[in-house]
């Protein structure tokens, strides 16, 4: 029995061996012509990848763009997501077009209030069936919200931008997309992960992935094949490619009986012929044009870190450009000029180089927090798995040419290749314990005999070793190079995290396939459960807290006259400027709310909420007394939801905590709406009764 045990040893090692060894070269082959092509642009044999600068993009005429985001449970998230694109996107003709279930009322209700906040950019499209359904039959519900859309306003939109809930959007993204949208009909922009600390493992995972393919393996990719796999996320697709999608699939441009529509939208458009895909992953910059000066950079972009204006930027302001999307459309926003400062030199700039935003390097990228914890990354990725290997070897076949052909061999062959990751790992725990007991001579069993005495294995492993010392590298300098040098050290060690998390996902998707094939049941979409970043992560890629009287200006609520007139009566007075503003009617209480929902980046409470008596009683009345707090809702999660005036401090949310047990979640409402529920719910206690 013994004998047979480290026989069948020999057999795992060797397969495993092979496997492994074949798959290495398979990525080395990838390293190979990312490298190779490289050094031929250093040398001049063949032109290299022009980086952007800014002032192209500023010059191209504003076309019109919908932005779609599906949303299924995703109350928590939506409205800050939306609130955070309309403040920062430098562009004008967009709108953002919500898709919500008729079940879900509480994530229709967050979009129903962004609509109301910015009906000329935000538009909520109706799913009329119950959900989860799954994303691809949310976006082609939105898809025929947006040709409606164009129907009732006489417009057309020149490109569909796809969005998550969870996404930090660049400012430059829409000026790019309209760029590149008269030579592409699909543009994917690169994904990266928000900044995190040190000890993040399964969350920096994702970073160390997508740090690699979004720099690496999609520009290979795109060379060799031309056909450029969907990301989800900052990808675009030009009216022609939509049109062209809706018609071939009877108007469901999305396939929804697949789990990655982002992934199988990219090979079936190029199945159409005549379409281009193209990833953006140069770097854009603000330069002086030869013998002129760059236009100013906005201050959405510039001042959020993104990318610095010119030293020789003048300091004048652009005109804002007229809207003209929708009857009624409230005013917007000026673009502001930034005082000049220096241009950032060098792909790596200025920022720092230990762990720094990979905005910094000049990526147009949009940005998000994936999964910290395992379980949600795993069933993730499991997702991935059964969409991109199962269901694409199914639905998609091997069709195309011969590279084409070799990334599907790409994308599939982690089904194999993670299962015998961890059996390597089992393998070395082996070895390592036999030798700890005596080696194979304890049970009789000659060691030269053994597999790992064969010359032939010695130099399997050897190559093996250079093959994974050559993936070290590379992931460290991919890493290194988008999010500085802590990441990149770190990623050698959290590719061990990367090998169990792929190896659940994978053994995952062939319990649910293989269920699948045997039920013949459907497989269901398991969503991924988002998280927006707080405002002090937004702080690497938003500027600095907007004053109330700049937002209240920019959304029309007040004039410059009535500003004016305001500051000379709070200069007499010291009253706050925006109980001046209410007190002289220049200002509806509404409007200013809104403007302190954006200023303070909390979701605005919904219109007729009333306080309700579990939340009410969670929280001592000293506490709603004091801090001018109302608590109106405990959420299925145990997220208490409380009404304020104003953000809150830190010191306030611990006392809510300490007082409630519960987690916090602030939604501001007007003024005198919180001062009513508080002299309501917590009047003033009476002093003591006078002595006869």
């Amino acid at each position: 029995m013994i004998a047979f045990y480290f026989q069948l040893i020999d057999f795992v090692v060797l397969t495993t061996g092979l496997g492994i060894f074949f798959g290495g070269l398979d990525d080395l082959f990838i390293d190979a012509c990312y490298w190779t092509r490289r050094l031929r642009q250093r040398l001049g044999h063949v032109p290299a990848e022009p980086s952007v600068r800014v002032a192209q993009l500023l010059a191209v005429p504003q076309r019109h763009l919908a932005i779609m985001v599906p949303a299924w449970k995703e109350a928590d998230v939506i409205a800050s997501m939306a609130r955070n694109t309309l403040r920062t996107l430098d562009y004008q003709h967009y709108v953002v077009f919500l898709g919500t279930y008729r079940n879900d009322p509480e994530t229709t209700a967050q979009a129903d209030a962004m609509v109301h906040a910015d009906p000329a950019r935000v538009v909520r499209a109706h799913v009329d069936r119950d959900g989860p359904t799954n994303k691809a039959d949310c976006l082609n519900w939105i898809a025929q919200a947006i040709a409606a859309y164009e129907e009732r306003h006489r417009i057309e939109f020149a490109g569909v931008v796809m969005h998550d809930c969870e996404d930090v959007v660049h400012p430059l993204e829409l000026r790019y997309f309209n760029y590149r949208l008269d030579t592409a009909d699909l543009i994917q922009l690169p994904v990266m992960s928000l900044q995190l600390p040190w000890n993040a493992w399964v969350g920096a995972a994702y970073l160390d992935d997508f740090s690699e393919s979004h720099q690496k393996d999609l520009l290979v990719r795109q060379q060799l094949t031309g056909i450029v796999p969907g990301a989800g996320v900052a990808l675009c697709y030009s009216r022609r490619a939509m049109k062209a999608m809706a018609e071939r699939y009877q108007g469901q441009p999305f396939n929804s009986s697949s789990l990655t529509e982002d992934y199988d939208f990219s090979f079936r458009l190029a199945a159409l012929g005549g379409m281009t895909q193209v990833f953006g992953g140069e770097p854009v910059r603000q330069e002086p044009e030869p013998n002129a000066f760059a236009p100013p950079l906005t201050a959405t972009a510039a001042a959020a870190g993104q990318i610095a204006p010119s030293a020789s930027s003048t300091a004048s302001p652009r005109p804002a450009l007229a809207t003209a999307t929708r009857p009624n459309a409230a005013p917007q926003p000026q673009a502001q000029a930034l005082p000049p400062s220096n241009p950032r030199p060098g792909l790596l700039g200025q920022m720092d180089l230990w762990n720094r935003p990979a905005t910094s390097t000049g990526l147009l990228a949009t940005c998000e927090y994936f999964p910290s914890k395992f379980r949600a990354a795993h069933r993730q990725r499991t997702r991935w798995v059964l969409g991109i290997a199962f269901l694409g070897w199914k639905q998609l076949g091997w069709r195309g040419d011969v590279w084409v052909k070799y990334m599907f061999f790409r994308d599939r062959k982690g089904i194999l290749t993670a299962p015998l990751s961890m059996v390597a790992v089992f393998l070395l725990a082996n070895a390592l314990v036999v030798r700890a007991l005596g080696g194979p001579e304890r049970w009789g069993i000659d060691s030269a005999a053994t597999a790992l005495h064969q010359p032939w294995l010695q130099m399997l492993l050897v190559a093996n070793s250079a093959l994974l010392i050559n993936r070290l590298g590379q992931r460290m300098w991919f890493v290194s190079r988008a999010n500085g040098l802590q990441h990149g050290l770190l990623s050698g060690p959290r590719m061990i995290v990367s090998t169990f998390i792929n190896f659940a996902a994978v053994t995952g998707a062939w319990r649910q396939w293989l269920r699948h094939l045997a039920s013949g049941a459907p497989i269901a979409w398991d969503k991924t459960q988002h998280v927006f970043p707080t405002s002090a992560a937004l702080a690497h890629h938003h500027h600095p807290r907007r004053r109330l009287s700049d937002l209240l200006i920019e959304s029309g609520a007040i004039s410059a006259k009535d500003l004016e007139q305001a500051l000379s009566v709070q200069r007499k007075s010291g009253a706050r400027l925006r109980q001046v503003l209410l007190d002289q009617g220049c200002v509806s209480a509404e409007a200013m709310a809104d403007a302190v929902a954006i200023q303070d980046e909390l979701p605005r409470a919904v219109r007729d909420s009333q306080p309700l008596p579990l939340a009410v009683a969670s929280i001592d009345p000293e506490v709603i007394r004091n801090h001018r707090l109302v608590p109106i809702a405990v959420d299925a999660n145990n997220i208490l939801h409380v009404a304020v005036a104003r953000r809150p401090t830190t010191g306030v949310t611990r006392a809510i905590r300490a007082s409630s047990g519960y987690q916090v979640a602030y939604v501001v409402a007007c003024d005198h709406e919180v001062q009513a529920w508080v002299d309501e719910l917590a009047p003033q206690p009476s002093g003591p009764e006078p002595r006869s």
